[in-house]
């Protein structure tokens, strides 16, 4: 009875973080498949320690931290064993400029500079982690209209800035 009880425990636990893994996964992976994988493989991992986790609230903590090594270990791995030789070197494909990434990305975090502690906060909450805004307002401590607020005010500030700094939309580029 004990044993069904963790393992209904565990049960809602992955259905409950899975969106959030599956996120963070991609964001470490970039694919979208690849982070499928490494979900699931994440939550394998979990579920052989699960009975030896004293602390349970603290175990999207404790999934992100294998979900990074499952991914280290597996980039380290593929440096060997995803080479693939062939006779005729590939046709040559265009790609971006990697540069202009670069330059976007600069452009980005010096808008995000110029919020506030509180608004970077609620948008990193928001937008990077995908949280609702009453969950960032649990974290942070606010009421959700104060969450609701300073991420409008945030997102004037950011598009208001980077309407200044010049047209970021890719779609103008042609690939060289």
């Amino acid at each position: 009875m004990m044993a069904d009880a963790r393992g209904q425990e565990f049960a809602n636990f992955a259905k409950e973080a899975r969106p959030m893994l599956r996120r963070v996964a991609y964001r470490l992976s970039d694919d979208w498949h690849e982070a499928d994988d490494l979900v699931q493989r994440t939550l394998l991992a979990l579920h052989r320690r699960w009975d030896d986790l004293d602390r349970r609230d603290r175990a999207e903590a404790y999934a992100r931290q294998i979900m990074r090594r499952l991914l280290i270990s597996d980039r380290r791995s593929m440096r060997w064993s995803r080479e693939v030789l062939s006779g005729a070197p590939p046709d040559a494909v265009s790609a971006l400029d990697p540069y202009d990434l670069v330059g976007e990305r600069i452009v980005l975090m010096d808008a995000l500079a110029r919020l506030g502690p509180r608004q970077r906060a609620t948008i990193f909450f928001r937008f990077w982690e995908g949280r609702s805004a009453e969950d960032t307002a649990r974290v942070m401590g606010n009421e959700s209209s104060t969450v609701r607020s300073q991420t409008v005010r945030a997102l004037t500030t950011l598009r208001a800035v980077l309407a200044r700094t010049g047209p970021t939309d890719r779609t103008d580029r042609t690939p060289t």
